[in-house]
């Protein structure tokens, strides 16, 4: 495995930095690479998070999976990059400092903005090497996501990861434009997307549903044999559907119901107040199902997400 012109060999696990661009300061910005290669040969499996630098679960996951050493492998190679996104986690925001997404600025180009360069590089140096990889992030905009996985589930591949990194829910999400998982698809690489927690915020269950899901992926592939929670203590609710509620009037928002609960179609899920007392509108599930989603700031205006319902049938 050589990146950066440096070569890890069998056996052998090094970090690589990799310098993006520099400051107007002259201050380096690099890219720190963990990458950890078995004795025997396997799949390549890429670990990532930071890609909005304000979703700090995912790179704590990552962190952790490193400080640990779960990212040794047995058998085949993984690449470790707690973040991506080193602007954005420099300046507490989910985007580069000239406003660009870079999950929105794929395959990138390498004279393009600071954005479509980190994305160049992504898929220019890193996403050939792999077969599979988890892209982790969290909610954003004060929306905190219960732990679940997104994927292409009508994919049987992509079904068969999914179930076995075992996330309280797997959501069927098509592919966003200039998304790094639909442009990794095209060149026939699986990029699972775990979501978890809410940005700027550490979530421990989240962190460790994200850290146990890893372990059992890289069991399924047969990387390892750890038996870190062999039995998960929850069933995989596959999602095929999910439906946003939204504020039908501007006010405070007040919740009913917990991230990660039941609910039934038409059952009171919050409540929708003035800040002086002059009216009290109730908010009901359009579809029975699971929260998967929460807007955590009571202040909102009308169209606003406020609940993003997981629909079963």
């Amino acid at each position: 495995m050589i990146v950066n012109t440096i070569e890890v060999q069998p056996g052998q696990t090094k970090r690589v930095e990799v310098n993006i661009a520099k400051l107007p300061s002259h201050t380096a910005i690099d890219i720190s690479i963990t990458i950890s290669v078995a004795e025997k040969p396997g799949p390549v499996l890429l670990l990532m998070g930071g890609l909005h630098g304000d979703e700090i679960n995912g790179i704590e996951i990552v962190r952790r999976i490193i400080e640990q050493k779960l990212h040794v492998p047995e058998i085949g190679t993984t690449i470790c990059i707690p973040i991506i996104n080193i602007y954005g986690f420099i300046h507490f925001s989910r985007y580069v400092p000239d406003g660009k997404d870079v999950n929105r600025s794929f395959p990138g180009n390498k004279n393009g903005s600071l954005a479509s360069r980190v994305a160049h590089y992504l898929m220019h140096d890193i996403i050939p090497k792999i077969d599979y990889g988890i892209d982790f992030h969290t909610g954003g905009a004060d929306r905190t996501n219960y732990p679940q996985l997104r994927s292409m589930l009508n994919d049987a591949k992509n079904k068969e990861l999914a179930q076995a990194f075992h996330a309280p829910f797997s959501l069927h999400s098509n592919y966003r434009p200039k998304s790094l998982r639909q442009a990794a698809a095209k060149l026939g690489k699986k990029i699972l997307v775990y979501e978890g927690g809410e940005s700027s915020r550490f979530d421990e269950h989240a962190i460790q549903e994200g850290i146990n899901g890893t372990v059992r992926l890289m069991r399924y592939l047969g990387m390892t044999s750890s038996h870190k929670e062999e039995t998960p203590g929850h069933q995989n609710q596959l999602i095929a559907n999910s439906s946003w509620v939204r504020a039908k009037i501007s006010g405070l928002f007040q919740t009913a119901v917990s991230s990660g609960q039941k609910v039934a179609k038409n059952q009171l899920v919050g409540h929708i107040t003035d800040p002086f007392g002059d009216f009290k509108v109730q908010v009901k599930s359009p579809a029975s199902g699971f929260v998967i989603g929460l807007n955590n700031n009571p202040i909102i205006h009308q169209g606003d997400a406020i609940m993003h319902i997981g629909v079963v049938k």
